[in-house]
């Protein structure tokens, strides 16, 4: 919020288009009613009055508060005062409407109920189900870090989410489109990227109050920008989340949408084949291929329209039935009858040659980095001090034999004695001081 105050929304993460009372406006003063509804809200909370609010966005140099000023240059200050005050008041109206996160308690309630939003929402398609895949990593190693902020590499994600690192770097674009995730940086040579998990979660405020956008992480303000329709999706992240890394559910093998059955049937076993679509978010081709392969594994029992899991079908061990005569004792077993077997351990090996490589890359560079910073070495015509004897003679500094006909010049170079001349060399007069030869 800070970086928002002084900066400005670089990011663009409060640009959208938003209604505020009194009808249509431009976008770009919908972008300024949603940086400053945020901002006003994380004034509230942190125990600013209107006054301190009023005084640093229309008297302070502030990016977030360039609207307002604008808007006191053209129509006074009352008018600018008057929208700042809709702002704050509308704040208050949401942070008091809304349960902080002040401790460790309160952020897990707010994970569940953001957990329970991500279970009933449609995931469609191959990008769906991987983005799926991708926000369930995330919810874990938010659980573990306690808090919406939590640092992850790309290629540790992929090991999580059982892809490519490719495939995990563009669901991150997707998501971060989506605004439902937010890049803090870009990371160091040691450490992944931090990141921030947003939750899109209504308030309790009314769907048609004056808002600037949906719910969102630092600063969010009230009211979703449609009210989600009950779909029918309806899966268990849990049993999604330790079951997408195995070798079984890799592209070729289960998939996402193989995963997104069991994990429907997890959450409620006995469904037909139209509820396993809606619960699953799959077509009705994708529904049959993925049932058949699941019954032929023993997986997955078929009594009348309705479809269950085996007892055992979350540990991979299937049971006989009329579908089956030879079901699998293991998700390794699984991974070989589908060809997908060592698919992990090889996408491992990648990452940890790719992670070798970038550090040898990197302590290279660093010593090119350090090399730079070295002084120069001094030119062979100058004379070193070790060369040279307090009287002004040349010498070897390893043996300590004078050097016959070597001299030191007045501009501190070696020069060579031609014969000319009866003085002798070792009985030479100095030439200045030795810090000045």
């Amino acid at each position: 919020m800070h970086k928002l105050l002084v900066l400005g929304d670089h990011d663009a993460a409060y640009a959208t288009g938003n209604l505020q009372r009194g009808g249509k406006n431009t976008a770009a003063s919908d972008h300024a009613w949603a940086m400053t509804r945020a901002v006003a809200a994380n004034a509230v909370r942190v125990g600013w009055n209107r006054s301190a609010f009023l005084q640093v966005m229309l008297d302070g140099p502030y990016k977030a508060g360039q609207h307002a000023r604008a808007l006191q240059h053209r129509r006074g200050y009352d008018k600018a005062a008057a929208w700042l005050q809709r702002a704050w008041d509308g704040a208050q109206q949401y942070v008091r409407s809304t349960d902080p996160i002040s401790t460790r308690q309160d952020f897990h309630a707010a994970l569940a109920a953001f957990r329970a939003r991500i279970e009933c929402t449609p995931w469609k398609g191959i990008a769906g189900k991987t983005e799926l895949r991708n926000v369930i990593a995330r919810m874990e190693i938010c659980a573990r870090a306690g808090s919406w902020d939590h640092t992850v590499s790309e290629r540790d994600l992929a090991e999580r989410m059982g892809c490519s690192r490719t495939t995990a770097h563009k669901s991150n674009q997707r998501l971060l489109h989506a605004k439902v995730l937010r890049q803090l940086d870009n990371g160091s040579a040691t450490e992944g990227a931090r990141w921030m998990l947003i939750s899109h979660l209504p308030s309790t405020t009314s769907h048609h109050w004056s808002t600037p956008k949906e719910p969102e992480a630092g600063g969010a303000m009230s009211g979703p920008g449609v009210r989600q329709p009950d779909t029918g999706a309806d899966i268990n992240t849990r049993t999604a989340s330790r079951l997408m890394h195995l070798d079984a559910f890799a592209h070729h093998g289960l998939g996402g949408s193989g995963l997104a059955v069991l994990a429907a049937l997890a959450e409620r076993d006995g469904q037909t084949l139209p509820e396993l679509q809606e619960s699953a978010t799959i077509s009705r081709p994708t529904a049959y291929r993925q049932l058949g392969k699941l019954k032929t594994l023993g997986l997955i029992d078929h009594a009348g329209e309705l479809y269950h899991l085996s007892p055992t079908a979350l540990e991979g061990i299937g049971t006989q039935s009329p579908h089956c005569d030879d079901p699998v004792a293991g998700w390794p077993e699984t991974a070989e009858r589908l060809g997908t077997a060592g698919a992990g351990e090889r996408r491992r090996r990648h990452h940890e040659a790719q992670r070798i490589h970038w550090r040898r890359e990197q302590v290279r560079h660093a010593e090119r980095r350090r090399a730079a910073r070295q002084a120069p070495l001094p030119h062979p015509a100058v004379a070193q001090l070790h060369y040279v004897r307090a009287d002004g003679c040349a010498i070897d500094p390893t043996t300590g034999e004078v050097i016959e006909g070597l001299f030191v010049a007045s501009d501190g170079c070696w020069v060579w004695d031609d014969g000319v001349g009866d003085h002798d060399q070792c009985n030479a007069e100095p030439i200045g001081p030795p810090s000045t030869r």
